[in-house]
């Protein structure tokens, strides 16, 4: 068993962008599966400004932009990939880290105090789990689980570890979410909400899904090591440019579809500027659903407990695939552009949009013309981990905010899948109205993957 990273005991449990009904429940959650109060945190003992270990799980694609971000003033001491041709080449920018084809290899070696986790969705939570068990602080991509079931262990497990938790929704920390945020939540600019309206062109142009799988099997290249990059999924066979590097995102076993993809970014600073408890009501249309794909377009149709940000109500609506809201409900200008990705706010006295990336707008323009934005800065998230690494304090995105975030984006997906209009039981992580739906909040991890915990 690896050694617990240098550190001291502190009383310190990440979390402080969720509300307090949230914190409440996570913090009781906690203490009844764990048998009582929360083990104390481990955190590192370096002083500030000193270098924090890293190593970094998946090399490629985002893995490598994450790798570089979390790189300045700290130390990337291993890192780990199955592909060796991407696992060289970052080796050629960090030749003092050790290289791992094996994550869990990896988690074996001594010295580590922070593990970035930039995988596909499949094998986030199970690296992401055992980090946390060795008392690893975490930073992990979004979607922070493939499962509802892995998201919510994942944030009971990090409060029990006490560790500096973030996941990689980078938008909130710019000016533009925090500048919307600020309108929507402290200035109360458009009055209470009462439905948003949240939009993405993904897959368009991205990836395919609603696709068959592959009937053939090719032979994995030499440097594809294909039983590792199935880790907890279950086994198939390798096909050419099908899966590995990007294509997975669009089969069930391996992505969480367009929901997953762009969820926790656009549905992020809704959540956080209107303080949303889980859902209480999700349904979904489009295409029927496939067994091993995504849908080629879906709407997703959420009902919210009120906050006191909102009116009694919140309805919620996702659209993939370019799909909008009319044109006419944003009461914006003839000439207005709009966005590709984008959120619509509809409050009592007008509308706010921010896209993606696009700065906020407040619509009908007349109404607004003497509001004065705030002047908010933006901010590196990656940093904002590893400073609160060393100096013991909380980041903006942890498991406790991020966890319940992914559970509320992941139930898209279920009520698509199950074909019918779900209602949400938070507290006991249930569908109260479809039992067939609860197929969905979890699966088995294949034989000889398994993850204490999960």
């Amino acid at each position: 068993m690896p050694a617990l990273p240098r550190g001291r005991c502190l009383s310190h449990v990440d979390g402080m962008t969720t509300s307090l009904p949230r914190r409440r429940f996570f913090g009781q959650t906690a203490a009844v599966l764990t048998g009582g109060s929360l083990a104390p945190a481990f955190l590192s003992s370096a002083a500030p400004n000193d270098k924090v270990a890293i190593a970094c799980i998946g090399v490629g694609g985002k893995g490598w932009s994450d790798m570089l971000e979390v790189a300045p003033n700290n130390e990337i001491v291993a890192i780990c990939d199955i592909d060796e041709d991407r696992l060289a080449k970052a080796a050629v920018r960090f030749d003092k880290a050790k290289r791992f084809t094996d994550w869990r290899k990896l988690l074996e070696m001594p010295g580590i105090d922070a593990v970035v986790v930039s995988t596909p969705d499949h094998t986030h939570a199970p690296a992401t789990a055992t980090a946390l068990s060795l008392g690893k602080h975490c930073y992990t991509q979004k979607p922070l689980t493939h499962s509802i079931h892995e998201a919510r262990q994942l944030a009971l497990m990090a409060a029990k570890a006490g560790t500096v938790t973030q996941m990689g929704i980078q938008h909130h920390a710019t000016r533009r979410l925090k500048t919307a945020v600020h309108a929507l939540r402290n200035d109360a600019v458009i009055g209470k909400v009462r439905e948003v309206h949240a939009w993405t062109d993904r897959p368009i142009n991205f990836w395919k899904q609603g696709i068959d799988r592959p009937v053939k099997s090719d032979t994995p290249p030499p440097t594809v090591h294909w039983d590792q990059w199935l880790g907890v999924a279950p086994e198939r066979p390798f096909v050419a440019a099908t899966y590995h590097p990007f294509s997975w995102r669009g089969w069930w076993d391996f992505g969480t579809g367009v929901a997953g993809d762009m969820g926790c970014h656009i549905l992020d600073p809704v959540v956080n500027a209107l303080e949303l408890g889980p859902p209480r009501l999700v349904a979904a249309e489009g295409p029927k659903p496939h067994a091993e794909s995504g849908p080629e377009w879906c709407l997703i149709h959420y009902t919210f407990p009120g906050t006191k940000h909102t009116t009694d109500t919140l309805k919620v609506t996702w659209y993939e695939a370019g799909k909008q809201p009319p044109r006419e409900l944003f009461q914006a200008p003839a000439d207005w552009k709009g966005s590709a990705n984008g959120i619509l706010f509809i409050g009592e006295k007008g509308n706010l949009f921010v896209g993606f990336p696009e700065m906020p707008e407040l619509f009908p323009k007349a109404a607004f013309a003497d509001y004065t934005w705030a002047d908010l800065p933006d901010t590196n998230h990656y940093e904002e981990w590893a400073k609160a690494i060393k100096n013991s304090t909380a980041t903006s995105t942890p498991f406790s905010y991020s966890g319940p975030l992914t559970e509320t984006v992941l139930l898209g997906n279920v009520a698509y899948r199950s074909g019918a209009a779900i209602e949400w039981d938070s507290a006991a992580l249930k569908v109260t109205n479809v039992s067939e739906a609860n197929t969905f909040l979890r699966r088995d991890y294949r034989k000889g993957w398994e993850v204490p915990g999960l």
